[in-house]
């Protein structure tokens, strides 16, 4: 199996597989466990879904710390959703991870 031997492309899309439980049961926990295969290595798609899943507390308890890390990863090498997903989260603000800041907001959104 190509994700086992490391392959970067089959790990993410085995992540996505059992996100969606499309072939195999849906399973968020390995999702993330595949999904961070890949984010660890640099792969932008694979970080932005990390900070989707924390975000949403999918796979593991809602953890917005480790939401903003990984959308940050994936914004900081051009991922437009993450950034938009950034900018949202100073725009809004929070407790646990991001203080509201509108200056943030913006340099996320241009």
């Amino acid at each position: 199996m190509a994700a086992g031997q490391g392959h970067t492309t089959a790990q993410f899309n085995l992540g996505l597989l059992y996100y969606k439980g499309n072939g195999v049961p849906q399973n968020h926990a390995e999702a993330m466990r595949w999904y961070r295969m890949t984010a660890d290595g640099g792969y932008a798609d694979a970080q932005f879904n990390l900070g989707q899943m924390y975000n949403l507390g999918e796979g593991e308890l809602r953890n917005c710390s480790e939401a903003m890390h990984w959308f940050r990863m994936a914004a900081d090498q051009g991922h437009a959703s993450a950034q938009r997903s950034l900018a949202k989260r100073y725009y809004e603000g929070d407790d646990d991870g991001a203080p509201r800041n509108f200056v943030e907001a913006l340099r996320w959104l241009r």
